[in-house]
């Protein structure tokens, strides 16, 4: 069917007024409306639904979170046949998050699963925890984490707290695919199923994080440590400030004008720490107060950006790679000062876009160091494959999160945010801030400088223009970037690494993946890769150069963003 045809299949369907008016306004409106709300349904990817909330097949609206759940229910009740289902359900700040929440509590208890679900917002990580707290199968989280307002989304989660991976994601899909009609959700809630959950998950949540502090002592040396955090409207503000009371920090002050949840996040253009722009507020206040450490969370807070003072006396702000490069520092440092380095059962583990910084720190400690595919749902599966004998004790991403230990099986800012708090106390008591701390890092392994370039391309022309400059990539390869010579290209849809020096290609052991990277002879790493929950394709630069000493951090930084300038106008991103 086409989109006017599908429009119509859902007028004809037994479905709210709301929606039926919503659907014939379209109807009678610009075609490019309807078709971009109709064109395709609102795909259930290997993470759930993300999309914009509204009328239509390609829209969040309980219909198509109906459908979801319904799926979901579905595998569940096949899955595990016999045996009681629970499930947990979290929600953000998003404008309907709460309305959400209640149609997919309903359409799981219609289907006879024992529901939890949180009383107020929370954050997603917390999510993850009351899975594996309240032994439940599966789970569910309504937000679309640092997407713009118009958005919302559905992530589903398994049995060990991490977000579904195969088999499961690829069964739950066939499964919502099933669903051809919109009567065949069920959506009369089984209240007798339904149970609220809150104060005493959040008390154990609290517990497990205080747990994790690597050295307690450095916290209470500097306790009074000036701590900014902003929760950016979102659900931070629930259980980042209790953590860090929790912890003895006593000195943290909040932005205020950002404190409330809101789903239209008045104070910012994005709800992401990783933009400047949001964390504007945050940088006044912090400059305002003479603060040592900024913290800033996502509306879900599963991601944190952080700043501190830099030599110049001002607030800078760190990227994601930095962030995780401190944590792993700190982590395999404090370890060892404490003799709680065990080399030969524990392990760290990042993605493969994130800067290999990471992975040399590692290296220095005889750390092993595992790298898989963007999302941390791939970390979670390394953590379920070596569970046991292994203990895993850090992991990260570029893209603003972390995760200090497997109490959780999702990047976790409110965990980050009080192991952040330490790093910085235990910088302070001795003298250093961690800019300086950052650049002592650089002095041993080198100056990494780490980008990323995210090119949007919107609806179906756009989703077009990514797919062709992948096929591009794939089918021209650069043979030099910024004036240094290719010598490996990885493509993960393949699963071919080759070497173009020597001819030789290899099968990686990994999941097919629409990433593809370029290694050059000086060691720089770039990446491409389309999106997952967004209409973008992201372009990653890790180079790296070593140094003499740290005055020559800066200079080196600025040859090397130069470098970058130089590879992207090699591949085009500027033109096209």
């Amino acid at each position: 069917m086409n989109a006017r045809e599908k429009a119509q299949n859902w007028l004809g369907q037994d479905i709210d007024q709301d929606i039926k008016e919503g659907i014939q306004t379209l109807l009678d409106g610009p075609e490019t409306e309807l078709t971009e709300a109709f064109y395709k349904e609102l795909e259930f990817g290997t993470g759930g639904l993300r999309g914009i909330m509204g009328v239509g097949s390609n829209r969040m609206n309980k219909y198509t979170l109906g459908m979801a759940t319904q799926g979901l229910s579905n595998y569940l009740n096949k899955t595990f046949p016999n045996e009681e289902i629970k499930v947990a359900i979290a929600y953000d700040c998003r404008n309907n998050s709460t309305y959400f929440a209640e149609i997919t509590s309903a359409v799981f208890s219609a289907n006879g699963i024992k529901v939890y679900v949180f009383e107020e917002l929370r954050p997603t990580p917390e999510l993850s925890f009351a899975i594996r707290t309240l032994g439940c199968k599966s789970g569910v989280v309504l937000t679309a984490s640092h997407n713009p307002k118009e958005y919302n989304g559905y992530k589903a989660y398994w049995d060990d707290g991490a977000q579904v991976t195969p088999p499961h994601d690829n069964n739950i899909i066939k499964e919502v695919q099933n669903i051809t009609s919109l009567t065949d959700i069920k959506f009369e809630a089984n209240h007798s199923l339904i149970e609220k959950i809150g104060s005493e998950i959040d008390s154990q949540y609290l517990n497990s994080i205080k747990s994790l502090a690597l050295d307690p002592q450095a916290i209470e040396k500097e306790k009074s440590i000036n701590i900014v955090f902003s929760s950016i409207h979102g659900t931070g503000i629930t259980m980042v400030p209790p953590a860090l009371e929790m912890l003895g920090f006593t000195n943290v002050n909040i932005v205020k004008e950002q404190a409330e949840p809101n789903g239209d996040f008045p104070t910012v253009i994005y709800p992401n720490p990783e933009e400047a722009e949001a964390l504007t507020l945050a940088l006044k206040l912090a400059n305002e107060t003479n603060a040592d450490l900024l913290m800033a969370t996502d509306p879900d807070a599963d991601r944190v950006g952080i700043a501190a003072m830099a030599d110049n006396g001002k607030f800078e702000l760190m990227n994601g790679n930095q962030l995780i490069s401190l944590l792993a520092n700190y982590t395999l440092n404090k370890r060892k000062e404490l003799g709680t380095l065990n080399t030969s059962t524990q392990y760290m583990v990042k993605t493969i876009v994130s800067t290999d910084l990471f992975d040399t720190i590692c290296a220095d400690y005889n750390m092993p160091c595992y790298n898989t595919l963007t999302g941390f749902k791939y970390i979670a599966t390394t953590i379920r494959e070596l569970e046991g004998p292994h203990q895993f004790i850090g992991g990260g991403e570029e893209s603003y999160g972390y995760m200090p230990s497997a109490v959780t099986r999702d990047k976790d800012a409110v965990a980050s945010c009080a192991l952040i708090a330490e790093m910085a106390a235990d910088a302070k008591s001795k003298g250093k801030t961690l800019w300086n701390v950052l650049h002592d890092i650089y002095e041993t392994y080198g100056v990494w400088y780490d980008s990323m370039t995210p090119i949007t391309r919107k609806g179906i022309e756009g989703a077009d223009e990514i797919s062709a400059k992948m096929k591009q990539l794939r089918a021209n390869s650069p043979i030099s970037l910024g004036g240094d010579k290719v010598v490996i290209i990885k493509d993960y849809q393949s699963g071919i690494e080759k070497n173009l020096e020597t001819g030789s290609e290899v099968k990686m052991n990994f999941p097919i993946s629409n990433v593809l990277q370029f290694f050059t002879k000086n060691g720089s790493k770039i990446s491409a890769r389309p999106s997952g929950t967004e209409p973008k394709i992201k372009f990653y630069f890790s180079l790296t150069q070593k140094i003499s000493g740290k005055g020559e951090v800066e200079s080196t930084n600025k040859r090397l963003k130069e470098n970058v300038e130089e590879i992207i106008n090699d591949l085009n991103l500027n033109q096209w």
